[in-house]
Parts: structure tokens; C-alpha cells; sequence
């Protein structure tokens, strides 16, 4: 199985550390984010990437290579414009024929991507996307109102949500339904919806760090909270 990994942003919200370093080959415990990323998928038997790049292009080449130092086989795809989540898997569809995964190169998580696969091929869906449930607890009462009046009070509400991770399972059709430069949250999903087409979820609530910021980049490197992440990606 194929899987893209995503690496052509600039990761603004990350200077100054991103002004030489491209975001997925910032350390995290001592590794590059990438590594973490390739290490997940690989526990699913995965060793066969392409990798879309952009900004400072040259690292990931010297650094990933043909991908032999990682036991994998690495197409290194760079990009000289902006095309977004999905534009950026749409000139390389010719090399897929059959289910394939699409993961950003700058996020850590211990998501089974072996358990996200299987559920995806049994939904018979052409699309599969990780979905990472949270709970947000509001720390005051929320009044219920209807018609401007009162009709009761919930004291403290917790409030779930299912946050959009950017890790995809899909199959070749997907390609149908993607254009040039196009996102797969803001193009892609609502046209395959707009047409009836399914889209599976894969709900799960383990550990995924975005690390969009400096702060948190910062407090991730603390050595008890990398201690705490190394050990929650073995679970």
C-alpha cells in the first residue's frame, strides 16, 4: 500500500524555528516530526511513500533520500506552487491503483492506522477520515432559550466534538472529485457529499499533536512532556 505525505507548507506559525528548518524535520525528543509520521506507518506494514514538498525542497531530499535509511521506498514529488491538500496528490493518480493513505508530514499521533484501514475497506466507502473526538467543558451555566424565553439551564456543559485530523484512507476514485489546487476539507469533501457519495469515519481518542505553534512546539521539547509523548505513541 501507498501512502502521500504532505510536506509543503511553510510553517509561518512556527518562526523563527521554520525560517531554516521546514516544519516536518523540526526535532521532537530528538527526531524529526517526519520520523514519527513514517514510524506510524510503517506499524501498518506501509513502507512505500510519495512525499509532496515545497518549501526548502532541498532538506527533505538530503535528509529522506530514496528513503532506504528508513527501510522504505520514497518518491520525493516537489512542488514550485501552492496546490493545497488535495492539488497535491492529483498529478501523481496514475501511480495509484488501489486504496491509499494521505497523512500530513507534521503531525504525531499513535492512531492504528492498520485498525483505520480495515474499517475502511469494510465500509465499501471511497473516502475514510480520521476523526479525533475531544471534550470542551464550559465553565459556566449555558442557558437553553426558545422564543426569548428560558426554558432551562445546563450547569457546566461538556461538549463533544470530532476534529477533522487530516489522515485519509481513500481509493482511486477519489481522484473523480478532485481539481487542480483544491483542499480536501473546503473542495473536495462537500463536492463528494453534494453528490451523494459516502464518507466514512474513523473516531478514535488517542494522541495527535498538530504542533502549529512555537509555544507548544516549546513545551512538547520539556523533557517530561516528550517522556509522557514517547511513551503514549507506544500505546
Amino acid at each position: 500500500m501507498k501512502a502521500f505525505i504532505l510536506c509543503g507548507g511553510e510553517g509561518t506559525r512556527l518562526r523563527p524555528y521554520t525560517y531554516e528548518i521546514p516544519k516536518p524535520l523540526l526535532q521532537i525528543g530528538g527526531k524529526p516530526i517526519l520520523n514519527y509520521v513514517i514510524e506510524n506507518l510503517q506499524m501498518a506494514n506501509i513502507n512505500e511513500y510519495i512525499l509532496t514538498v515545497g518549501y526548502l525542497a532541498e532538506q527533505f531530499v538530503s535528509y529522506v533520500g530514496d528513503g532506504s535509511s528508513f527501510g522504505a521506498k520514497v518518491d520525493i514529488a516537489v512542488e514550485t506552487e501552492r496546490l493545497n491538500t488535495a492539488g497535491s496528490i492529483l498529478p501523481h493518480k496514475d501511480k495509484i491503483d488501489s486504496t491509499f493513505v494521505v497523512a500530513m508530514g507534521d503531525h504525531i499521533t499513535n492512531l492504528h492506522m492498520s485498525d483505520m484501514i480495515d474499517q475502511h475497506k469494510k465500509s465499501g466507502a471511497v473516502a475514510t477520515v480520521a476523526l479525533l473526538k475531544h471534550k470542551t467543558a464550559i465553565q459556566f451555566g449555558v442557558a437553553e432559550v426558545e422564543n426569548g424565553c428560558i426554558t432551562g439551564f445546563k450547569e457546566k456543559p461538556v461538549f463533544e466534538h470530532l476534529f477533522n485530523i487530516a489522515i485519509y484512507v481513500f481509493e482511486p476514485k477519489i481522484f473523480d472529485y478532485i481539481g487542480e489546487k483544491e483542499d480536501f476539507a473546503k473542495d473536495v469533501f462537500p463536492k463528494m457529499l453534494s453528490s451523494g457519495e459516502k464518507i466514512n469515519a474513523y473516531i478514535f481518542e488517542g494522541v495527535w499533536h498538530d504542533i502549529g505553534h512555537k509555544s507548544e512546539y516549546d513545551r512538547l521539547n520539556e523533557d517530561s512532556e516528550v517522556a509522557k509523548l514517547l511513551e503514549d505513541l507506544k500505546k
